[in-house]
């Protein structure tokens, strides 16, 4: 009774407000400027005295309404955000950026936290709200906190500073981009519950933690798995952070992943009913659902009824998404294509937060153009998939609802046998999980642990009866001595009490750290005109090139090396390579990195050309008429691109009062010159898609000599469209102006409106 005297206390001293999130002062002392890139020295000045606001999760706002957007209205949508990048299809939809109903995660791990806060800061103007950073291969070994920021190998070193630096910086990044951010990382391993209390006094609104990883990934002792577990799921509870849980490393480890569905909701069960029963509520409890299988599997066959079925039995928690990374190659748009498949699932199942592998996780090469396109992947198809279950009904009748009954009759025997053995640590024992037999089958290959063996192995004690922890939030037998009602009263408040006690320990480490880091960067941070490519760190020099080699795979190869060699890379790598055929040809994606930077400054950037207004166009064309013909010329059959820039309803030229003469598809360059000459024209408009062999700068070439042949160039405006057409070739080629994707019709119609205006002040000065 008296541990919950105290918990109810913590409530008030933590000045928990609505809910759930701590009432803090709001950084004042850095702001972000859209045009300015990140500067992480700001981040670090003044870190160990910053104390975020944020703690529970959060969901996002507006969920459940129906919502016009742009022309369209959406049944599956959030509000939207204040700053954003729009998908690029949304160009031709007036750049609306409808945002999905459902947490997007991204996965971030490069290894310095310095590069990965920029990361975040695209990631969130792409949609992205739950940043979850996966921490270094190994720490779960780790019997304590780690501290300093050393470089990750596999991902992050999760510690103090890294976590208080990353939380400041997204408190930054969610005042830009209009919406809060969950913060995400990992409470397992032996060091777990020390984590657990770092992330609550840190503002980490995410965490994994599954005593069952623990066992059979990390071989740490059963039984101290699951008494740390106890002690770190009520801290959980207490923060409000959102738990995942593990079950899905099975079908990633599994040699016949889709056999162990089963099993994967046994561990599922397992792990939610323990963590109510340490006090974490059903709406904070996510079970992370991966599908076992990717094509060219069957997979919607397959793995659709196992989602239905988590769907039915654990109706009450959270489902979060993801990608089975067991069948990911090299190639991104296998990926892509997977991934997709996906959250059709997602859709018909009511996903709650959909997390997003990046596409270049079977390179193991986290970049962050990968990261982005892994966000707007899952945006675009949750975009697209709006509404589908008002559409798209789960036929029970069939083959899936059979499949959905089984796989839970089999999870059900599974737990009975489990029972019968012994329970869950005689299970273990005898090597029940992650076998890859479909149950009840038996291959025999799964993972058994012994219960008095592994990391941690006779390190428990139990308490002894005078055991007094003076903290506010502990599991278990606490014996809280008169005259306190509250356990941390001893010592005047614990650190959920009062921050101002908690121990901030900078760097350890002289050599490895991010001041050093820094410092070997300073020219980047000080000079931001100054730059290099990069993929992974700043100004890393890395680029990337695709290449196409006539021949079988081993020479592609090796002559992508020699090739990337002679144009003066360095550490050149072949990432992905595809055969087209075994002797035809090979595709090659090579990286490699150069060794000079660019300076911004110094550039010569093409004149930014500015557009008339609307009005101002209308009056011009009112007082002098003008008439052009159009068409798309050569044997190009394409014409939507110059309908959308001549057609009033499209918004295209002849909205502004500008007459013209549509010729069609596949003319004839003479025949379009002879036409403007027959209507008394002021321009010709040649659209040209075409662009093998430069072919659509050789038609403009051929239409400006005919004009000149006809003695009429002077007297005419030419210019040329095209999803490849850049306006300075176009000129070189003898246009007066090129349009290239993205133009509008009052693009074009203001250049017709200003190039006439110079031919006239041209003609009035001879």
């Amino acid at each position: 009774m008296k541990r919950d005297v105290c918990e109810d206390k913590v409530v008030r001293d933590g000045r928990q407000g609505e809910n759930g999130s701590v009432q803090a002062a709001r950084e004042t002392s850095i702001t972000l400027d859209i045009n300015e890139r990140f500067d992480v020295r700001k981040i670090l000045d003044g870190l160990e005295n910053y104390r975020s606001p944020r703690r529970p999760w959060h969901w996002r706002e507006g969920r459940g309404e129906s919502r016009k957007i742009g022309a369209f209205e959406y049944l599956e949508t959030s509000e939207s955000l204040e700053n954003s990048v729009p998908l690029p299809g949304s160009r031709g939809l007036g750049y609306i950026d409808p945002q999905p109903d459902c947490v997007i995660t991204t996965e971030i791990a490069s290894g310095r936290f310095e590069d990965d806060i920029r990361r975040m800061r695209m990631a969130a103007w792409n949609g992205a709200d739950h940043i979850m950073v996966i921490r270094t291969a190994g720490q779960s070994h780790i019997d304590s906190l780690l501290e300093g920021t050393t470089q990750g190998i596999g991902g992050i070193p999760v510690t103090r500073k890294q976590c208080r630096a990353t939380r400041r910086a997204l408190d930054l990044i969610e005042d830009e981009v209009g919406r809060p951010i969950n913060y995400h990382s990992y409470v397992s391993g032996v060091a777990g519950p020390d984590i657990a209390v770092m992330f609550v006094e840190e503002g980490v609104s995410g965490v994994h933690q599954d005593p069952q990883y623990n066992i059979l990934y990390r071989n740490i002792n059963m039984l101290r798995s699951f008494v740390d577990a106890c002690e770190s799921k009520k801290i959980i509870a207490y923060g409000g952070q959102l738990q995942i849980d593990g079950a899905h490393n099975a079908n990633a480890t599994a040699m016949e992943a889709w056999k162990v569905m089963p099993e994967l909701m046994v561990q599922h069960a397992i792990n939610t009913m323990f963590s109510l029963k340490c006090g974490i509520k059903p709406e904070n409890i996510a079970l992370s659902s991966v599908p076992p299988t990717a094509p060219p599997a069957p997979c919607m066959r397959i793995d659709l009824p196992y989602a239905v079925a988590l769907r039915d039995f654990f109706r009450d928690y959270r489902i979060r998404a993801q990608q089975n990374t067991k069948y990911m190659e090299s190639e991104t748009r296998e990926a892509t294509v997977t991934h997709t498949l996906n959250m059709v699932i997602s859709r018909l199942t009511s996903v709650d937060v959909q997390s997003t592998i990046t596409p270049d996780e079977g390179r193991n090469v986290p970049w962050h153009y990968f990261n982005i396109n892994a966000v707007n992947t899952a945006r675009q198809s949750l975009n697209g998939l709006d509404g589908i279950r008002e559409m798209v009904d789960i036929n029970r009748d069939g083959p899936l609802g059979e499949r959905v009954r089984e796989l839970k009759e089999r999870a059900i025997l599974f737990l009975e046998e489990m029972l019968e053995v012994g329970g869950y640590f005689s299970a273990v024992e005898e090597g029940f999980f992650i076998d890859s037999a479909e149950y009840p089958d038996r291959k025999g290959d799964g993972i058994a642990r012994e219960l008095d063996g592994g990391i941690g192995a006779d390190s428990l004690f139990k308490r002894a009866d005078d055991y007094f922890a003076p903290v506010s939030v502990h599991f278990g037998y606490n014996n809280i001595p008169a005259p306190f009602e509250c356990a941390s009263e001893a010592i005047g408040g614990d650190t959920f009490q009062d921050p101002s006690k908690i121990q901030f320990i900078d760097e350890l480490d002289e050599y490895d750290n991010v001041n050093v880091r820094i410092a070997e960067k300073q020219k980047y941070y000080d000079n931001p005109n100054l730059v290099r490519p990069e993929v992974e760190f700043l100004a890393d020099g890395v680029i990337v090139l695709t290449l196409m080699l006539p021949c079988d795979r081993r020479h592609a190869e090796a002559a992508s090396l020699v090739i990337g060699e002679r144009m003066g890379l360095s550490d050149c790598e072949i990432i992905h390579c595809q055969v087209m055929h075994p002797v035809e040809g090979t595709y090659i994606e090579m990286k490699g990195k150069i060794d000079f930077d660019i300076d911004l400054s110094k550039l010569v950037l093409p004149e930014v050309i500015e557009t008339l207004s609307e009005s101002e166009i209308r009056e011009d064309i009112r007082e002098h008429p003008m008439t052009v013909v159009a068409g798309t010329v050569g044997e190009d059959e394409h014409s939507v691109g110059l309908k959308e820039i001549l057609d009033i309803k499209h918004g295209g030229i002849e909205g502004f009062g500008i007459r013209y003469h549509y010729l069609g598809t596949s003319v004839p360059m003479d025949k379009i010159v002879d036409a403007a000459i027959e209507t008394n024209a002021d321009a010709i408009l040649a659209s040209t898609i075409i662009s093998h062999h430069d072919i659509h700068y050789e038609n403009m070439r051929k239409i400006a000599d005919i004009c000149i042949e006809k003695g009429i160039r002077d007297q005419i405006i030419l210019v040329g469209g095209g999803t490849q057409v850049v306006n300075e070739l176009a000129v070189e080629a003898g246009m007066d102006g090129g349009f290239g994707r993205g133009s509008r019709g009052i693009d074009v119609a203001s250049f017709l409106v200003k190039r006439r205006r110079e031919m006239r002040k041209g003609c009035d000065e001879r």
